[in-house]
């Protein structure tokens, strides 16, 4: 689901909490990968026939946790990123802001030309002024 369809169905704050949770549920199936390998390079340092299952247990482990670790610093930073922009400039009101819907963006976006570099925004309204500004993801 993009961001902006899960922040409108949740509301900013459950879904940053969301966010938060499975960054963090990463980051615990990391530290399970870095206590596989421990385990995996202890027995392959046995001396019995089983060392290519060992070590192919290793390798597995690592390749799991570097992907884990990469997720769990994607989700964070993408989560944080947009937190850091979830205050009103008018009232400082954070996180109490509604998505608007997409069709006034996309009219914004024809109008201003549009560039496959740039980054992803939505549309925000603020539940307390009013105020309408542009989040980045």
């Amino acid at each position: 689901m993009a961001i902006p369809q899960a922040i409108q169905r949740r509301g900013f704050r459950k879904w940053y909490e969301r966010e938060l949770l499975v960054g963090h549920s990463h980051l615990v199936l990391l530290l399970l990968c870095v206590l596989t390998l421990v385990g995996g390079m202890e027995a392959f340092a046995q001396p019995d026939g089983q060392r290519w299952l060992m070590g192919a247990c290793v390798i597995v482990a690592a390749g799991i946790g570097l992907w884990a670790l990469r997720r769990y610093l994607f989700l964070l930073t993408r989560a944080e990123h947009i937190a850091n922009q979830a205050v009103c400039a008018q009232c400082q009101a954070y996180g109490r802001w509604a998505v608007e819907p997409p069709a006034a963006l996309a009219r914004a976006t024809v109008d201003a030309g549009s560039d496959d570099d740039a980054p992803a925004r939505m549309r925000v309204c603020c539940r307390g002024c009013g105020w309408s500004w542009q989040i980045e993801w």
